[in-house]
């Protein structure tokens, strides 16, 4: 037997959607992918202590002229919006940004580019 009190934290606890995808498309230049794959190996973790996080995957591509794809699971595009603007973000990416302004100041371009897109989950 249900009880109604029971039948309201089971709907409380189900999301209500699937979820949010963010997809980061990374190109690197070929002498920088070593340290990309660095930053991301020994990375400041910030992200995961941000409320509506469900997880991120960060795939090396299998042909070197393709990007990676950092690919984050949130439970809302809110969630993931409220990170953009959060001291986590800037925390979990300073060294990625430093490397970037380093390179512009000796006149070269960026070692890495990004193409972000975002998704709803519709089925998991």
């Amino acid at each position: 037997m249900t009880t109604e009190l029971g039948t309201i934290q089971a709907v409380a606890e189900k999301p209500e959607s699937e979820g949010f995808v963010a997809i980061n498309y990374i190109t690197c230049k070929p002498e920088y992918r070593e340290r990309f794959e660095y930053l991301f190996k020994t990375r400041a973790r910030a992200i995961d202590r941000l409320p509506g996080f469900r997880g991120m995957y960060v795939l090396r591509p299998q042909r070197e002229d393709d990007a990676y794809l950092v690919v984050s699971h949130w439970d809302s595009e809110a969630h993931f919006k409220a990170w953009l603007q959060s001291p986590e973000f800037i925390e979990g990416h300073k060294r990625g940004f430093e490397d970037i302004r380093e390179a512009k100041a000796r006149g070269e371009e960026p070692p890495m580019r990004s193409d972000f897109r975002t998704y709803e989950v519709i089925t998991r």
